[in-house]
C-alpha cells in the first residue's frame, strides 16, 4: 500500500501537474493539503477520472485538505481536529481506507512570531497532540500525514542558523513535535533516512531549489501498529522542479 501527501499549494492552478504526478506515481493514497479552493471548486470530476475517490475540506483562498483513495471510497470520520468548535480553518481531515485510520492535516504556519499567528499555532498543535493521544490509545492503524510546518531538528533544514527567529523552526514547536512523537509515533522518513539531508520544501526565492536549500516539514508519523510494516519513504524531488509546480514536493509511503 502506498500512501502519499502533497502540498499542492493550489489544486486548480497546479492541476496538471498534479495528475502528471498521480499518472506517474499511481499511489493508493493520497493526502493533499493548501487546496486554496472553496468546497464547490474542487476539481472533483478530474480527479475521478485520474481514477480516485476524494473528500476534501475545503475553503475560499487559503488553507483546504483531502484524502484521494484508489481503491475504495475514503470514509470519512473526522472533519476539522477537535477541540475548538470556532475554528473554521480546513485544516485537518481524517478517513478510514482500506483498513487504515489516515489523518490528512496542515498544520498553521506561525508566522510571524511572537503574535497571535504564533499562538493560534501552537494552540492548534496542542489540539493534535491531544487527538493523537486518542489515536494512538485506540489501538489502530493510523498514519497522520502533511505539511506539519516543522522542522523537527537541525538536519531538516539548510542553515539553521537562518531559521532560529522563525515560528517553523521555534523551541516550542519543535519540542511539541517530539511530544506527539513520544505518544508511540514512528516518523516514517527519518527511520529509513536517518542520517541524510532530505528536504520537502524548497522556497521559490533566491534560487533555493537548484541550490538545494530546503526543509523537511511534510511528514508521515504512523502508529505501533503500522511502523513495523513500513517498507520504503521517499520524496518526489523532481516533481518540485517542474514547471508550476508546487513549493513542496510529494512525499510517499509504502507498507507491507
Amino acid at each position: 500500500m502506498m500512501i502519499a501527501t502533497y502540498n499542492v499549494n493550489g489544486v486548480n492552478g497546479r492541476l496538471p501537474v498534479l495528475l502528471r504526478w498521480l499518472e506517474e506515481r499511481q499511489p493508493d493514497v493520497v493526502c493533499l493539503q493548501e487546496l486554496k479552493a472553496p468546497q464547490e471548486k474542487f476539481p472533483e470530476a478530474a480527479i475521478e477520472a485520474a481514477g480516485y475517490h476524494a473528500i476534501w475540506h475545503g475553503q475560499k483562498s487559503w488553507n483546504g485538505v483531502a484524502i484521494l483513495s484508489r481503491g475504495g471510497v475514503p470514509v470519512e470520520t473526522r472533519r476539522g481536529l477537535p477541540g475548538d468548535p470556532d475554528d473554521l480553518h480546513s485544516r485537518y481531515i481524517e478517513a478510514a481506507v482500506d483498513g487504515v485510520l489516515i489523518a490528512g492535516l496542515y498544520l498553521p504556519n506561525g508566522n510571524p512570531r511572537p503574535g497571535p499567528k504564533f499562538d493560534y499555532k501552537l494552540a492548534w498543535f496542542e489540539r493534535l497532540i491531544a487527538h493523537g493521544a486518542d489515536l494512538i490509545a485506540s489501538n489502530m492503524p493510523v498514519i497522520l500525514a502533511g505539511d506539519f510546518n516543522v522542522m523537527p531538528t537541525e538536519r531538516d533544514v539548510y542553515k539553521p542558523e537562518r531559521w532560529i527567529d522563525d515560528a517553523l523552526f521555534a523551541p516550542e514547536v519543535r519540542a511539541a513535535f517530539f511530544r506527539l512523537l513520544d505518544q508511540g509515533w514512528t516518523d516514517a522518513l527519518r527511520t529509513l533516512h536517518p542520517d541524510e539531508t532530505i528536504y520537502t520544501f524548497w522556497d521559490y526565492f533566491r534560487n533555493a531549489y537548484a541550490r538545494n536549500a530546503g526543509l523537511r516539514i511534510d511528514h508521515f508519523l504512523l502508529s505501533p501498529p503500522l511502523a513495523g510494516k513500513l517498507k520504503k519513504a521517499e520524496v518526489d524531488r523532481h516533481v518540485r522542479g517542474g514547471e508550476k509546480s508546487s513549493d513542496h514536493a510529494p512525499v510517499w509511503i509504502e507498507l507491507a
